[in-house]
C-alpha cells in the first residue's frame, strides 16, 4: 500500500491525495502516519483496525484516522482505494477521533479529484479552493455506524479476532473464556470493562458489520443470514430491521438517500 511518507517532502500541501488498486486478501500490516488519513474505497470493502476499535468500510464510506495512530487495513475483495492525508493543524481538523463517515456524491467527487492531482509543485488557486471545499464538507459529514470497540488485553484481542474472522460461529461464553485462558466470570467482567459492552452485544455488533459489508458486495440476503450466524433469513431480517429501522434489502439505498 502506498503511504504519504513514500513521496518525499509534500509539506507545502495541506491535503495530499493518492490512489491505488488492491487485490482480494491484501493486508497492510500495523503502521502509522505523520498526517491524519482519510481512507476511501470507491469500490470494494475494507476492514480497518486501530488501537481501540475495528471498522468495516463498504463502498461510499470512508474512515478518518488521526496522525500517529497505529492501524492495519485488509481487503475482502478487490479494492479501488483513494487516500487523502491531512495536515491537521493547517486544515483545522486536529482533535478528531477515528470514525467512519458517509460519503456524499459531492464529497466523493472532491476525494477523487484531490487523489489524482500532481503534487510535485506548488498548488494553484483552484486546488486551494478544492481543498477548502473538502475540509468544509468533511466537517459537516455525518458519522456512520460501522465500528466495534476493541480491547487492549491480548487474550481478549485473540478472542475478538477469532469472532471477527468467523462471525457465524456460536461459541458459548465458557468456550470463549477458555480460548482467552480465563475463568468465565473474569472473562466477562474484563471484556465489559475494556469494551464497554457485554460479549453478546459485541458479537451482535460484529455480525451487523459483517452483514453490511456483505450487503455492499451484492450477496443474497439468505446467504448473508447464514454467513453471519442466523438460522433463517427471516430471523436475520427481523434483527437487522430492529437495529437500523429498515430491512437489509433497503439499507444501502436508504443510506445513500439520507
Amino acid at each position: 500500500m502506498k503511504h504519504f511518507e513514500d513521496f518525499g517532502d509534500l509539506s507545502a500541501w495541506p491535503v495530499v491525495g493518492l490512489h491505488d488498486e488492491y487485490s482480494a486478501g491484501f493486508r497492510d500490516e500495523p503502521h502509522s502516519h505523520s498526517r491524519a488519513q482519510l481512507l476511501y474505497a470507491s469500490s470494494g470493502v475494507m476492514s480497518v483496525t486501530v488501537e481501540n476499535a475495528s471498522f468495516v468500510v463498504p463502498p461510499q464510506r470512508a474512515v478518518w484516522i488521526p496522525s500517529c495512530h497505529m492501524h492495519s487495513v485488509s481487503c475482502r475483495g478487490p479494492v479501488s482505494l483513494r487516500t487523502l492525508y491531512f495536515d491537521e493543524e493547517a486544515t483545522g481538523m486536529a482533535g478528531r477521533d477515528c470514525h467512519v463517515v458517509e460519503v456524499s456524491d459531492f464529497l466523493r467527487a472532491l476525494i477523487v479529484e484531490l487523489a489524482r492531482l500532481e503534487t510535485q509543485r506548488a498548488f494553484t488557486e483552484r486546488e486551494h479552493s478544492i481543498i477548502k471545499l473538502m475540509v468544509g464538507e468533511l466537517k459537516e459529514t455525518p458519522d456512520a455506524p460501522y465500528a466495534v470497540p476493541m480491547p487492549s488485553d491480548f487474550r481478549l484481542m485473540r478472542v475478538c479476532q477469532a469472532i471477527m474472522e468467523r462471525p457465524e460461529e456460536t461459541h458459548s461464553l465458557d468456550e470463549l473464556a477458555r480460548k482467552a485462558g480465563m475463568g468465565r466470570r473474569t472473562f466477562t467482567r474484563l471484556f465489559k470493562q475494556q469494551t464497554g459492552i457485554g460479549v453478546a452485544a459485541w458479537r451482535h455488533q460484529v455480525r451487523l458489520m459483517e452483514a453490511i459489508s456483505l450487503l455492499s458486495t451484492g450477496r443474497p440476503i439468505t446467504s448473508i443470514a447464514f454467513d453471519v450466524g442466523y438460522e433463517s433469513a427471516s430471523a436475520f431480517t427481523a434483527m437487522f430491521n430492529r437495529s437500523f429501522g429498515v430491512p437489509p434489502s433497503q439499507y444501502l439505498s436508504s443510506r445513500v438517500s439520507d
